[in-house]
């Protein structure tokens, strides 16, 4: 009984990895215009400052201290829908004939299917909470400030990356007699980061972004909470650089090839242990010359276990159908690799492939 407790223990500590700044954050106190900051980091660092969530945005906060400055978001010509969160929207239930293309750039959840209205409206809405999972807000709000207040209070406005989220949703929403249509974190616009990230993440002030005259690129404001505005890109400011902890190294090498060359040249093979660090890595790989990324992902055959090289233990998985079980271990040794494109999934591949990879800076 006490060994299988102390099992018990043990497996929920490998499986608690915490949740960590990926990116290290450069204030630098000079003025440039946009563009030209985006030069600078680019040349110096990895590119301007990109923000996924608040523990980004808390980083960020803490390097600029009492000052102010541009981070990499800029206005494309491109519209489309994200989450709050940051999650992709991979997953979409719209109901018949929405979207529609008009300026209503937030969803609410009517019916078990979505709705896009006017970010203006005042609705009740539904956080997610980290100890209570859903929680209704029975308070009418525009679609930014029960944003603003979901993350004061809990963690943001809810995502729906699936139809069984969908489900559970409009379950929670018909169990809490819930009668009216519910903000969700769903949203439009056409801002796209410097790096070509996808996250979705934003901190606008209240009534920003305005584009006012051209207004297309983003600052930090002095003032707390130091949320963002849209400003001229021609004007000049202090800026903040980022140094990205993942790097794609397009270099075909077998799983072996590729583990050495992390462990001499920066610190591993990319250990995904977690959805923040999957985002990172589909956003890296987007970029590779193969079909497949080597991770640090590896089978053994011993105790017929999936591993990270880091000596995390495979807690979290991103599998491709058909993969990452029933391993042939007669045959030859496989590792674990992210597809390149599609919906970047984990795939198994014997480990003498040749295939770019990834390795971790930290």
């Amino acid at each position: 009984m006490e060994q299988t407790l102390y099992f018990i223990l043990l497996l929920i500590a490998l499986c608690s990895v915490s949740e960590c700044v990926q990116r290290q954050y450069y204030f630098i106190n000079v003025t440039k215009n946009w563009t030209e900051a985006q030069r600078y980091c680019r040349e110096n660092y990895t590119d301007l400052a990109t923000v996924d969530n608040m523990n980004d945005m808390n980083e960020v906060k803490r390097v600029i201290g009492n000052s102010y400055g541009w981070i990499g978001l800029q206005k494309t010509s491109v519209d489309k829908w994200q989450w709050s969160s940051g999650d992709p929207a991979l997953y979409l239930n719209w109901a018949n004939g929405k979207p529609n293309n008009g300026e209503e750039r937030c969803a609410v959840m009517k019916n078990g299917q979505w709705h896009n209205v006017s970010c203006s409206n005042s609705q009740t809405f539904i956080c997610n909470n980290m100890s209570t999972g859903l929680v209704f807000v029975n308070q009418t709000k525009n679609w930014r400030d029960a944003q603003s207040y979901c993350r004061q209070n809990h963690i943001d406005l809810v995502s729906v990356r699936n139809q069984n989220e969908n489900q559970q949703l409009q379950q929670f929403i018909n169990d809490n007699h819930i009668s009216d249509d519910v903000w969700i974190g769903l949203f439009r616009d056409s801002w796209q980061w410097s790096d070509q990230s996808d996250s979705s993440f934003r901190y606008w002030k209240s009534g920003e972004p305005s584009n006012g005259h051209n207004e297309n690129c983003a600052v930090i404001r002095v003032q707390a909470p130091k949320d963002w505005n849209d400003v001229l890109c021609s004007d000049s400011n202090p800026f903040v650089c980022h140094e990205e902890k993942l790097i794609l190294i397009k270099e075909n090498r077998t799983w072996s090839e590729a583990l050495r060359y992390c462990r001499q040249n920066h610190v591993d093979l990319v250990s995904v242990h977690s959805e923040e660090i999957q985002r990172r890595v589909m956003n890296v790989v987007k970029r590779a010359s193969t079909g497949a990324v080597w991770l640090g992902l590896r089978h053994s055959c011993t105790v017929g276990l999936w591993f990270w090289v880091s000596g995390q233990t495979e807690c979290y998985q991103n599998w491709a159908p058909g993969n990452g079980t029933g391993e042939d271990c007669e045959r030859t040794v496989r590792s674990g690799a992210v597809q390149s494109g599609g919906d970047q999934r984990w795939i198994s591949r014997p480990e003498t492939d040749r295939l770019n990879f990834i390795c971790s800076r930290n």
